[in-house]
């Protein structure tokens, strides 16, 4: 980001907070309808608060106060998506101003719930193809946010995987099956794999207690690497995974850089915390009146190429030097 614009957000944002600190009349009246802003989150408390902070964060950068200028209440799935539509209905008992889900299967299961409440999440996949937006420019439901992906990213992850693990003929892909983000990625990534010559092993999990085991498959199936598109359970598992990785002696390519500060070999996709604080600024202007039909959904601005070196070595693998130069960050 240009320090300009860095410059100019701190501006605006610290203006806002003078706004909203010296209020003119009827205070009482407005504290005693703080609006509430309910949230769906995927993975665990502890796994999720990196990321989900960056919602608080960008609230605050726009003036709002948690506790004063809003209400906030959630829930986590903790890596079980088949819990999200009991957890989301919960949160629309609330009956929230604005209900946000970091997860498709929350903004599915709360769209079957409400065609009133303003929906936003952070991870919208296809939301056109979903039936959930007229176009990504004039959405015109209830339904709005940022995409998670850009169209091409599963292609992209499987190209660099095999730039990176010489001889990749067969790679694995951990797809998580109550994920209805998974499957238009799994297809994205078998295009592309036609193309450069790869067979896919997709493995399905839904739970943490099925992770063991797919790591056995894969392993038994002597796929030369395994990556995963990005997932809340798979996020929330990130140091167990690395671990049964290491034991078979698997690299592994994420869509998240988490994954590679706790092992994995490489990640290439959108910062979670960046995209969470990006969300604020929708539930901001919902809460100033916004319809979220009128507010265009919003692509992932930047992509990060994150690579461990340390855990190359490991692997016995060199990282050519050309996608070192291309890497957003290396850890070493």
């Amino acid at each position: 980001m240009h320090s300009h614009q860095l410059k100019r957000r701190e501006f605006i944002g610290g203006f806002a907070a003078v706004a909203v600190l010296r209020p003119v009349g009827g205070v009482a009246q407005v504290a005693s309808k703080r609006p509430l802003v309910a949230y769906l989150v995927g993975g665990s408390k502890s796994a999720a608060d990196r990321y989900f902070g960056g919602f608080s964060q960008g609230m605050r950068e726009l003036g709002y106060v948690a506790g004063t200028d809003y209400a906030l209440d959630g829930r986590y799935a903790d890596g079980d998506l088949a819990r999200a539509p009991a957890l989301v209905e919960e949160l629309i008992g609330l009956k929230p101003d604005v209900i946000m889900s970091g997860i498709m299967a929350g903004v599915v299961a709360a769209k079957k719930l409400t065609d009133t409440i303003p929906i936003v999440s952070p991870s919208l996949v296809d939301p056109v193809g979903f039936g959930f937006a007229a176009s990504h420019a004039r959405p015109g439901g209830n339904v709005t946010g940022m995409l998670l992906t850009v169209e091409d990213l599963p292609s992209k992850l499987l190209g660099l995987t095999v730039e990176l693990v010489p001889g990749a003929r067969k790679v694995g892909v951990l797809v998580n099956v109550n994920n209805p983000n998974h499957p238009p990625q799994l297809r994205n990534m078998e295009a592309a794999a036609h193309a450069l010559g790869v067979a896919l092993l997709p493995v399905g999990v839904a739970l943490p207690e099925d992770l063991h085991a797919a790591f056995q498959t894969l392993a038994r199936e002597e796929v030369k690497a395994v990556l995963a598109p990005i997932d809340a359970m798979l996020l929330s598992e990130r140091k167990r995974i690395a671990l049964f990785a290491v034991a078979v002696h698997l690299p592994t390519v994420f869509a998240e850089r988490a994954h590679v500060e706790d092992g994995a070999l490489m990640s290439y996709g959108v910062d979670l915390r960046e995209v969470w604080r990006r969300t604020a600024s929708f539930v901001d202007k919902i809460l100033k009146g916004a319809k979220p039909g009128d507010l265009p959904i919003e692509f992932p601005t930047k992509l990060q190429l994150v690579i461990n070196l340390m855990v190359a070595k490991a692997l016995g693998l060199t990282v050519p030097d050309t996608l070192l130069a291309r890497a957003d960050e290396v850890i070493e």
